[in-house]
Protein backbone atom coordinates (compact mmCIF):
# COMPACT_ATOMS: atom_id res chain seq x y z
CA UNK A 1 0.00 0.00 0.00
CA UNK A 2 0.97 3.27 -1.06
CA UNK A 3 2.26 5.90 1.85
CA UNK A 4 0.60 9.42 1.61
CA UNK A 5 2.75 12.05 0.78
CA UNK A 6 4.20 13.96 3.70
CA UNK A 7 2.45 16.88 3.43
CA UNK A 8 -0.45 15.30 3.21
CA UNK A 9 0.10 13.21 6.54
CA UNK A 10 1.24 16.79 7.64
CA UNK A 11 -2.31 18.69 6.74
CA UNK A 12 -4.30 15.27 8.18
CA UNK A 13 -2.32 15.83 11.21
CA UNK A 14 -2.90 19.52 11.94
CA UNK A 15 -6.50 18.74 10.65
CA UNK A 16 -6.82 16.16 13.45
CA UNK A 17 -5.50 18.47 15.89
CA UNK A 18 -7.64 21.30 15.26
CA UNK A 19 -10.67 19.51 15.37
CA UNK A 20 -10.14 17.99 18.92
CA UNK A 21 -9.66 21.25 19.88
CA UNK A 22 -12.72 22.49 18.61
CA UNK A 23 -14.41 19.44 19.82
CA UNK A 24 -13.09 20.40 23.42
CA UNK A 25 -13.81 24.25 23.31
CA UNK A 26 -17.62 23.55 21.90
CA UNK A 27 -18.43 20.52 23.85
CA UNK A 28 -16.41 20.37 27.02
CA UNK A 29 -14.75 23.91 28.05
CA UNK A 30 -18.13 25.79 26.57
CA UNK A 31 -20.11 23.81 29.46
CA UNK A 32 -17.44 24.65 32.36
CA UNK A 33 -19.10 25.65 35.65
CA UNK A 34 -16.41 27.30 37.55
CA UNK A 35 -16.53 27.58 41.54
CA UNK A 36 -17.51 31.21 42.17
CA UNK A 37 -16.67 32.97 46.12
CA UNK A 38 -19.85 35.97 45.69
CA UNK A 39 -19.06 38.62 47.39
CA UNK A 40 -21.41 38.64 51.17
CA UNK A 41 -21.95 42.49 51.57
CA UNK A 42 -25.67 43.29 50.64
CA UNK A 43 -24.61 46.89 49.40
CA UNK A 44 -22.51 45.45 46.46
CA UNK A 45 -24.63 44.07 42.95
CA UNK A 46 -22.89 41.38 41.71
CA UNK A 47 -22.16 40.73 37.75
CA UNK A 48 -25.33 38.77 36.40
CA UNK A 49 -22.20 37.00 33.63
CA UNK A 50 -18.98 36.90 32.59
CA UNK A 51 -18.03 39.12 29.70
CA UNK A 52 -17.27 42.70 28.49
CA UNK A 53 -19.08 46.08 29.75
CA UNK A 54 -19.93 47.79 26.29
CA UNK A 55 -21.85 50.12 27.58
CA UNK A 56 -23.48 52.07 30.72
CA UNK A 57 -26.26 54.20 29.93
CA UNK A 58 -29.25 56.46 31.54
CA UNK A 59 -32.61 55.48 32.27
CA UNK A 60 -35.05 58.31 32.55
CA UNK A 61 -39.09 58.26 32.60
CA UNK A 62 -38.67 54.62 31.12
CA UNK A 63 -36.57 55.70 27.91
CA UNK A 64 -32.37 55.20 26.68
CA UNK A 65 -30.80 57.97 24.76
CA UNK A 66 -29.19 56.28 21.50
CA UNK A 67 -26.71 58.52 20.81
CA UNK A 68 -25.79 57.30 17.78
CA UNK A 69 -28.91 57.39 16.68
CA UNK A 70 -30.35 60.53 17.98
CA UNK A 71 -33.34 59.18 19.13
CA UNK A 72 -34.90 57.69 22.98
CA UNK A 73 -35.24 54.00 23.28
CA UNK A 74 -38.19 52.61 25.59
CA UNK A 75 -37.04 49.82 28.16
CA UNK A 76 -39.82 47.85 26.93
CA UNK A 77 -38.10 47.37 23.55
CA UNK A 78 -35.47 45.64 25.05
CA UNK A 79 -37.32 43.59 27.59
CA UNK A 80 -40.00 42.70 25.34
CA UNK A 81 -42.15 42.26 28.07
CA UNK A 82 -44.34 44.56 30.54
CA UNK A 83 -43.80 45.14 33.90
CA UNK A 84 -45.11 42.22 36.37
CA UNK A 85 -48.15 43.44 38.10
CA UNK A 86 -48.43 47.14 35.50
CA UNK A 87 -45.35 48.54 37.38
CA UNK A 88 -43.95 50.88 35.08
CA UNK A 89 -40.09 51.21 35.27
CA UNK A 90 -38.89 54.66 36.06
CA UNK A 91 -34.97 56.01 36.44
CA UNK A 92 -32.11 54.26 36.86
CA UNK A 93 -29.38 52.63 34.79
CA UNK A 94 -28.91 50.14 31.97
CA UNK A 95 -25.36 48.21 31.67
CA UNK A 96 -24.90 45.85 28.99
CA UNK A 97 -22.31 42.83 28.92
CA UNK A 98 -21.26 40.98 26.15
CA UNK A 99 -20.34 37.37 26.69
CA UNK A 100 -18.17 35.98 24.05
CA UNK A 101 -17.93 32.17 23.23
CA UNK A 102 -14.55 31.90 25.64
CA UNK A 103 -16.51 33.29 28.75
CA UNK A 104 -19.00 30.96 30.88
CA UNK A 105 -22.37 31.00 29.87
CA UNK A 106 -24.02 30.68 33.29
CA UNK A 107 -26.30 33.77 34.40
CA UNK A 108 -26.59 34.27 38.07
CA UNK A 109 -28.80 36.54 40.25
CA UNK A 110 -26.96 40.21 41.06
CA UNK A 111 -28.62 39.91 44.59
CA UNK A 112 -31.17 38.94 46.86
CA UNK A 113 -33.79 38.84 45.56
CA UNK A 114 -37.31 37.38 44.36
CA UNK A 115 -38.44 36.10 41.01
CA UNK A 116 -41.57 38.33 40.10
CA UNK A 117 -41.47 37.41 36.35
CA UNK A 118 -39.85 35.81 33.43
CA UNK A 119 -40.58 35.97 29.74
CA UNK A 120 -39.26 34.61 26.97
CA UNK A 121 -39.51 35.83 23.59
CA UNK A 122 -38.73 34.34 20.29
CA UNK A 123 -37.63 35.50 16.96
CA UNK A 124 -38.20 34.56 13.29
CA UNK A 125 -34.46 35.22 12.91
CA UNK A 126 -31.83 35.99 15.29
CA UNK A 127 -29.71 38.73 14.00
CA UNK A 128 -24.84 38.30 14.27
CA UNK A 129 -24.08 40.32 17.38
CA UNK A 130 -21.13 42.03 15.96
CA UNK A 131 -19.10 41.62 12.52
CA UNK A 132 -15.85 39.90 12.09
CA UNK A 133 -13.29 42.92 13.67
CA UNK A 134 -15.76 43.72 16.26
CA UNK A 135 -15.82 39.83 17.45
CA UNK A 136 -11.97 39.96 16.96
CA UNK A 137 -11.96 43.00 19.44
CA UNK A 138 -14.03 42.05 21.90
CA UNK A 139 -12.97 38.09 22.15
CA UNK A 140 -9.27 37.80 21.03
CA UNK A 141 -7.83 41.56 22.27
CA UNK A 142 -10.15 42.26 24.74
CA UNK A 143 -11.13 45.98 23.23
CA UNK A 144 -14.12 47.85 24.42
CA UNK A 145 -16.63 48.22 21.42
CA UNK A 146 -20.15 50.16 21.61
CA UNK A 147 -23.08 47.77 20.89
CA UNK A 148 -25.91 49.76 22.11
CA UNK A 149 -28.63 49.80 19.98
CA UNK A 150 -28.05 47.94 17.56
CA UNK A 151 -30.82 46.21 15.57
CA UNK A 152 -30.15 42.25 17.37
CA UNK A 153 -30.36 44.25 20.71
CA UNK A 154 -34.39 44.79 19.85
CA UNK A 155 -35.39 42.17 17.71
CA UNK A 156 -33.06 39.05 18.10
CA UNK A 157 -34.69 36.06 20.69
CA UNK A 158 -34.46 37.02 24.20
CA UNK A 159 -35.71 35.87 27.95
CA UNK A 160 -36.48 38.82 30.62
CA UNK A 161 -36.34 37.89 34.57
CA UNK A 162 -37.48 40.00 36.51
CA UNK A 163 -36.06 40.39 40.14
CA UNK A 164 -37.26 42.27 43.40
CA UNK A 165 -35.20 42.73 46.17
CA UNK A 166 -32.58 45.05 48.49
CA UNK A 167 -29.72 46.52 48.25
CA UNK A 168 -28.13 48.75 50.75
CA UNK A 169 -31.48 47.95 53.09
CA UNK A 170 -33.37 49.72 50.11
CA UNK A 171 -35.72 48.04 47.70
CA UNK A 172 -34.50 47.66 43.88
CA UNK A 173 -36.26 46.16 41.19
CA UNK A 174 -33.76 44.43 38.29
CA UNK A 175 -34.32 43.36 35.45
CA UNK A 176 -32.42 40.61 33.37
CA UNK A 177 -32.57 40.90 29.91
CA UNK A 178 -30.57 38.06 28.16
CA UNK A 179 -30.24 38.39 24.48
CA UNK A 180 -29.26 35.57 22.08
CA UNK A 181 -27.06 35.68 19.35
CA UNK A 182 -26.93 34.20 15.64
CA UNK A 183 -25.99 30.57 16.63
CA UNK A 184 -27.72 30.31 19.82
CA UNK A 185 -29.70 26.82 20.05
CA UNK A 186 -31.12 27.42 23.80
CA UNK A 187 -31.57 29.22 26.97
CA UNK A 188 -32.02 27.45 30.09
CA UNK A 189 -33.87 28.25 32.78
CA UNK A 190 -33.16 27.15 36.49
CA UNK A 191 -35.59 29.15 38.39
CA UNK A 192 -39.03 29.79 38.82
CA UNK A 193 -41.51 33.07 39.32
CA UNK A 194 -42.04 33.22 42.99
CA UNK A 195 -38.72 31.76 43.54
CA UNK A 196 -36.44 33.20 45.79
CA UNK A 197 -32.88 33.87 44.81
CA UNK A 198 -29.52 34.88 46.54
CA UNK A 199 -26.48 36.65 45.14
CA UNK A 200 -24.71 34.50 42.96
CA UNK A 201 -27.06 31.83 42.29
CA UNK A 202 -27.71 30.20 38.89
CA UNK A 203 -30.83 31.61 37.18
CA UNK A 204 -29.83 30.52 33.31
CA UNK A 205 -27.68 28.90 31.10
CA UNK A 206 -27.19 30.48 27.40
CA UNK A 207 -26.04 28.85 24.50
CA UNK A 208 -23.20 29.97 22.09
CA UNK A 209 -22.63 33.65 22.40
CA UNK A 210 -25.06 36.45 23.98
CA UNK A 211 -25.51 39.26 25.70
CA UNK A 212 -27.11 40.71 29.13
CA UNK A 213 -28.84 44.09 29.49
CA UNK A 214 -28.95 44.73 33.42
CA UNK A 215 -31.57 47.49 34.40
CA UNK A 216 -31.36 48.69 37.58
CA UNK A 217 -34.00 50.81 38.85
CA UNK A 218 -32.42 53.39 41.28
CA UNK A 219 -30.98 56.75 40.69
CA UNK A 220 -28.42 56.59 43.63
CA UNK A 221 -26.30 53.36 42.00
CA UNK A 222 -22.71 54.16 41.75
CA UNK A 223 -20.79 52.08 39.39
CA UNK A 224 -17.60 50.13 39.64
CA UNK A 225 -16.71 48.70 36.84
CA UNK A 226 -16.49 51.17 33.36
CA UNK A 227 -16.71 50.10 29.66
CA UNK A 228 -14.48 47.72 28.34
CA UNK A 229 -13.69 45.96 31.62
CA UNK A 230 -13.51 42.51 32.24
CA UNK A 231 -16.24 41.12 34.77
CA UNK A 232 -17.26 37.68 36.08
CA UNK A 233 -20.33 36.71 37.08
CA UNK A 234 -21.54 35.84 40.73
CA UNK A 235 -18.09 37.21 41.71
CA UNK A 236 -17.24 40.76 40.18
CA UNK A 237 -18.90 43.10 42.10
CA UNK A 238 -20.05 46.13 39.46
CA UNK A 239 -22.38 48.40 41.74
CA UNK A 240 -23.03 49.74 45.04
CA UNK A 241 -25.25 52.24 46.81
CA UNK A 242 -23.24 55.00 48.21
CA UNK A 243 -22.70 54.64 52.36
CA UNK A 244 -24.00 57.32 53.77
CA UNK A 245 -22.08 58.17 56.82
CA UNK A 246 -24.06 59.13 59.45
CA UNK A 247 -22.84 62.09 62.12
CA UNK A 248 -20.64 60.37 65.09
CA UNK A 249 -22.55 61.98 68.43
CA UNK A 250 -19.87 62.71 70.87
CA UNK A 251 -20.13 63.26 74.38
CA UNK A 252 -19.42 66.76 75.94
CA UNK A 253 -16.71 66.54 78.58
CA UNK A 254 -18.78 66.41 82.39
CA UNK A 255 -17.23 68.95 84.69
CA UNK A 256 -14.48 67.37 87.11
CA UNK A 257 -16.74 66.15 90.08
CA UNK A 258 -19.42 65.30 88.45
CA UNK A 259 -21.16 62.23 86.82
Amino acid sequence: MKRLPRFLRVLLSIAAVWAAVLYFLQRIWFYRDPVRVTPADPDLLISPCDGQVVYIRRVQGGQITAQKLGESIAVTEITHAQWPEGAAPGNGWLIGIYMSPLDVHFNYAPLSAQVTGIVHNGAKLNLPMVDLWEYVQLTYLRRAVDLFAKRYALENERQTVFLEGTLGGEPLKVAMVEIADKFVNKISTYVRVGEAVRPGQKVSFIERGSQVDLFVFAEDIEFLVGVGDQVYGAQTPIAQRPVVQRPVAHRLPQPSGQR
